[in-house]
């Protein structure tokens, strides 16, 4: 096993005979963590030492929070199908070293009918969750598309709320590079690690609306991974433009109107175990409102990133709903709800 030291020397040297090429939101030494991330796994210590725990705790929904339940059984196709899938999508991947769908700038490509007949049939339970830490909610994350996975949760489509201010940043990113820790420290935010890749993510409970779909893989089958994403949010799309919002697909995982990015979704999938049907697991992170100068103290947003995104500000990078809705994050979110519940009857 080599160092992280001599993985970035590497990449310095590899980067030294294409000096016409430059390189975007990383550098070598981010590069090699997330070279070694991607070998080592970190499902078990996260790199986050001092800040961030690492044990899962084993947290069920309470009977009054289960808005619906349906139990119809999990339809399940063949591993070998399942398998078959995943590395036509270029995601295959094990239970415990699950690596996570790239990015693309792609238009809404998919059959709208399609998505809609596929939610009907999956008919998840739908939970409006209690607040949670926020380790609390990155382990649920995985406990839950594992239990999925496994065949022991049926599907399940969870909206969190945060009982805490929180900076959560990727699977694969340097801690230090995306974060100001002392500062993000002294303001009250925990900072934790998610299993998906992407970007770091600032989180303020009354200013995020969140949400996460656990579904068996076969929700997805004969579908690309950009399809998947749309698929995903298919019912979110639907429920913004209800609200009046003029909503898009921008690139791969983003989430925007005309006035800029309102959220965006992460991936993981995670193969069958027990005879499962193996799981997808998609999140979404919207901005009801957001402070952008604390922001900014306690993210790491560098010129290059905010130029590459095209825009002046982090006020404009990300524009929240409470300025195109009007409304209380309380509505939204109940609204949110309701729709969720419509787009499977």
């Amino acid at each position: 096993m080599v160092s992280e030291r001599d993985v970035t020397a590497a990449v310095e040297r590899t980067m030294l005979h294409h000096p016409d090429v430059r390189i975007v939101g990383m550098g070598a030494r981010g590069i090699a963590i997330a070279f070694q991330r991607a070998i080592d796994g970190i499902d078990g210590a996260d790199g986050i030492a001092g800040i961030g725990g690492n044990d899962v705790t084993k947290v069920e929904p309470r009977d009054d929070l289960r808005i619906r339940r349906h139990t119809s059984p999990m339809e399940t196709a063949e591993t070998a199908e399942i398998a078959k899938n995943i590395e036509n999508a270029g995601t295959a991947e094990s239970d415990e070293n699950a690596g996570t769908v790239g990015t693309g700038d792609i238009a809404e490509t998919g059959n709208w009918a399609e998505y809609a007949r596929r939610w009907h049939a999956l008919k998840p339970n739908i939970v409006h969750d209690d607040p949670r830490k926020p380790q609390e909610q990155m382990d649920l994350d995985v406990e839950w598309a594992r239990e999925v996975a496994a065949g022991t949760r049926e599907p399940t489509l969870r909206f969190w709320e945060w009982a805490e201010p929180a900076v959560v940043i990727g699977r694969f990113q340097s801690l230090e590079d995306e974060v100001n820790v002392h500062t993000a420290q002294d303001e009250g935010f925990h900072i934790v690690r998610r299993c998906t890749g992407g970007g770091a993510m600032f989180i303020e409970p009354g200013n995020t609306i969140t949400y996460s779909l656990y579904a068996p893989l076969d929700f997805a089958h004969g579908m690309s991974v950009e399809e998947s994403y749309e698929l995903c949010d298919y019912w979110l799309v639907e429920a913004l433009r209800a609200l009046g919002l003029n909503v898009r697909f921008a690139g791969l995982n983003d989430i925007a109107t005309q006035y800029g990015k309102l959220g965006g979704a992460a991936q993981r999938r995670f193969a069958p175990t027990h005879g499962g049907p193996g799981a997808i697991l998609h999140h979404v992170t919207l901005a009801y409102d957001i402070d952008a100068e604390k922001m900014t103290r306690v993210l790491n947003i560098s010129r290059e990133k905010m130029s590459d995104k095209a825009v002046k500000s982090a006020a404009k990078h990300v524009d929240p709903m409470r300025s195109q809705t009007g409304m209380g994050r309380d509505e939204v979110v109940a609204r949110l709800v309701d729709a969720a519940v419509r787009v499977t009857m």
